[in-house]
């Protein structure tokens, strides 16, 4: 018998798909997140994710930081598509053994987490389970055009990312296998580890000046969303300047790991990946930079489904893997 563990999660929301019946719909199924039509040109814009005690949630993470970790986790996929997050529904599963000051401070990560990005928690269910499992729903309203798709990349668009990679991958590490690390070193990566960050004024600013053509988050891989968009887009990519962070790159030479490893497959790191034409690539860097924010080339989309990363004078082929549940393992 075939089980989910090893159909893994990709081919499980493929047999669902199968089953359905679906309307016509302005973002496609698979996405980011989800739309349907409202008429005035306006699309009503709708995510849910889940995040599972046992499997989701790394050693240390107190209830505090779990409950905005599983708000944010929505709104960095509504920051891949442009879309500000208005209000949301949490479903929460409790452990009957689970402590009351842990609860309330799961509310409070909850709604600060929802506060951070400007949207409300307006409601939701409770209901007993064996393992802890927070489920968020999260609704906005966006135009029909543009919108920020997986679908869109062209040949000779540039590939950008928001921020540097690896350090959630190395501070995974740290808490998992025991690894030792400078404290400074050690601070920074388990806080990208614990209070991950969407980048939603990103995404917003880069959706109103209409100069992204594809766009998705990065929270299972920058290899898999690379996939992902070249999927989507019937294209490949060259990525000529690997965006790792300089302590990973450090952390990595001193324990003889990897850092393309790190840089690549970690996952849950929510920088946005986006493939941006040649012509818009100036005025969409500055005005990144005026908000605070960085916009990080790291290479080129190719007319050809190939998938480059050039390292160190080697050529690398770049693999469809990162995080998947049933198959990525804590």
């Amino acid at each position: 018998m075939t089980t989910a563990e090893k159909l893994g999660e990709r081919k499980i929301i493929g047999i669902i798909r199968e089953a359905l019946s679906l309307p016509s719909m302005p973002i496609p199924f698979g996405d980011d997140v989800s739309g349907i039509k409202i008429g005035n040109n306006r699309v009503a814009i709708l995510k849910i994710d889940m995040l599972v005690g046992k499997t989701d949630v790394p050693p240390t993470m107190n209830s505090w930081q779990l409950g905005r970790k599983a708000v944010v986790m929505n709104i960095s996929d509504f920051a891949a598509k442009g879309v500000k997050p208005l209000v949301s529904l949490v479903a929460l599963g409790v452990p009957p053994t689970f402590l009351k000051r842990d609860l309330e401070q799961l509310a409070k990560g909850l709604n600060a987490g929802a506060q951070e990005y400007g949207a409300h928690i307006i409601g939701g269910d409770t209901g007993q389970a064996s393992s802890l499992v927070i489920t968020c729903s999260l609704f906005g309203i966006s135009k029909a055009n543009p919108l920020m798709l997986r679908s869109g990349a062209r040949s000779g668009d540039i590939v950008a990312v928001t921020g540097l990679f690896g350090k959630t991958s190395a501070g995974l590490k740290l808490l998992l296998e025991n690894i030792s690390a400078p404290s400074a070193t050690r601070k920074l990566f388990l806080n990208s580890v614990l209070m991950p960050r969407a980048r939603l004024n990103e995404g917003l600013t880069l959706s109103r000046m209409g100069a992204v053509s594809a766009s998705i988050d990065s929270s299972d891989g920058l290899a898999w969303s690379l996939y992902e968009i070249s999927r989507a887009s019937g294209v490949g990519f060259v990525i000529d300047n690997l965006p790792v962070a300089p302590e990973v790159l450090e952390f990595a030479r001193h324990k003889s790991i990897d850092p393309v490893e790190l840089a690549l497959y970690g996952g849950e790191e929510y920088e946005l990946v986006l493939t941006i034409n040649q012509r818009s690539w100036p005025k969409a860097s500055q005005a990144v930079k005026e908000i605070g924010g960085s916009l990080i080339r790291i290479g080129r989309v190719l007319d050809r489904t190939d998938m480059i990363l050039h390292w160190e004078g080697r050529t690398i082929q770049i693999e469809p893997r990162g995080w998947e549940h049933f198959k990525s393992g804590r």
